[in-house]
């Protein structure tokens, strides 16, 4: 089954865990987590230097995910509209890539 991650962003979450047990306990979700806040994240460019905060400066940070496995995409877009009711904010969806044979 295709999996997907739904990035939740936003400042507060405070709906998520009736949502997580319903991915759950319908078989959708392999993984869920909420982030500590942006301003706790070290950001590392590979050539050694290293920034405190996000990569990004936004108004709106990633403050958790999902990742789930659902038939098709409109299941998925159905489950990140929930999951946006839940957190109150935006959720982006990306399929994740599959190996090719």
């Amino acid at each position: 089954m295709p999996r997907y991650l739904l990035s939740a962003y936003g400042p507060a979450f405070p709906d998520t865990g009736a949502f997580d047990e319903r991915l759950r306990k319908d078989g959708h979700l392999v993984f869920a987590g909420g982030l500590e806040p942006a301003m706790t994240a070290t950001t590392v460019d590979g050539r050694g230097a290293l920034t405190d905060g996000p990569y990004l400066e936004t108004q709106d940070s990633l403050g958790g995910l999902w990742v789930i496995e659902a038939a098709d995409l409109d299941v998925a877009l159905a489950l990140a509209a929930e999951g946006s009711r839940a957190c109150r904010g935006s959720v982006e969806v990306r399929p994740f890539r599959t190996a090719k044979s």
